[in-house]
């Protein structure tokens, strides 16, 4: 029987609280540091979200044998790549929004240059965060991971998914274009919170799987994200929606409808989770947050 997604939106809740909480202290705050942007950086992690990335890197660390502290710190740091593209995307030359999680945006609450550097911030300490040897002793698997998030992150990843985004406004696109821009866009980022805890743990064969995984996992994640964005309601997500239908941009729900758009993500979950039934029990919380990826309403 299927766990009910309130009680894995408990979890994920409870996760993100104290997830956050030890967020905040990776922030650096010194006198040689701006108030202002110390302030701006700790109101963008106090602002919240789901926290899916680096929960489910530390699931997958956990079935691996991977130490807490190396999981959380490796898991840290993709969350503040995650925060910088938002903050990012949020600005007027960008997305142009004024809610992120039903509270004002960075450039918002504070100003576009603020922003900016917010997000410049976020980006640097991420890779400070991995390079630490608290994150790992061996240096050669610090820089796996570095050289592993700077792949999903730029200009072959995230960065050329956004750039593949904003080029696709009023432009006809086939399904192998869609799929390749949310590849980039949504599906490397997991692609490293889903292979990050195999480098950890030196269980490299493991890669393998946790790639099938990821990618399944991050389409099926960007469906619902569309799929929220035409019929979600806007006080549940804390942001506007239909935004993609008013730019004129393709996405697989108008490509295949939203009848069929379901039936694929539903169809990649299945799949995904069948993938993790070779780890038995210690995979049943890895399982039930796969499954909530597609009955969220948020």
């Amino acid at each position: 029987m299927k766990n009910k997604p309130e009680n894995v939106e408990n979890y994920l809740n409870t996760f993100s609280s104290k997830f956050d909480r030890n967020l905040v202290d990776l922030i650096p705050k010194s006198q040689k540091i701006s108030s202002k942007l110390f302030d701006a950086m700790h109101y963008v992690i106090k602002v919240g979200g789901k926290r899916l990335r680096p929960i489910f890197l530390m699931e997958i660390a956990k079935i691996l044998g991977v130490e807490k502290t190396y999981s959380f710190r490796t898991a840290a740091s993709i969350e503040f790549i995650h925060c910088y593209s938002l903050v990012h995307d949020d600005l007027p030359a960008m997305d142009n929004d004024d809610l992120r999680r039903g509270s004002p945006t960075c450039h918002r609450q504070y100003d576009d240059a603020t922003a900016i550097l917010v997000g410049d911030a976020f980006q640097s300490l991420a890779f400070e965060v991995l390079a630490d040897k608290k994150t790992h002793p061996d240096p050669g698997i610090r820089c796996s991971l570095i050289n592993e998030l700077a792949k999903s992150s730029g200009s072959n990843g995230m960065v050329g998914g956004q750039m593949l985004d904003l080029e696709a406004e009023k432009k006809k696109l086939d399904l192998d274009q869609i799929l390749q821009l949310q590849k980039l866009k949504t599906g490397e980022l997991f692609r490293f919170s889903c292979l990050a805890s195999c480098i950890l743990s030196e269980k490299l064969d493991e890669i393998r799987i946790f790639e099938d995984f990821a990618s399944k996992l991050g389409l099926a994640f960007q469906i619902k994200d569309d799929l929220l964005d035409v019929e979600g309601d806007e006080k549940k997500i804390g942001k506007k929606t239909k935004k993609d239908s008013d730019r004129g941009k393709e996405t697989l729900i108008s490509l295949l409808g939203k009848d069929n758009a379901k039936k694929k993500s539903e169809d990649l979950i299945f799949k995904a989770i069948k993938l993790l039934e070779r780890y038995g029990e210690k995979a049943k919380k890895l399982i039930e947050l796969t499954d909530f990826i597609i009955s969220r309403n948020k």
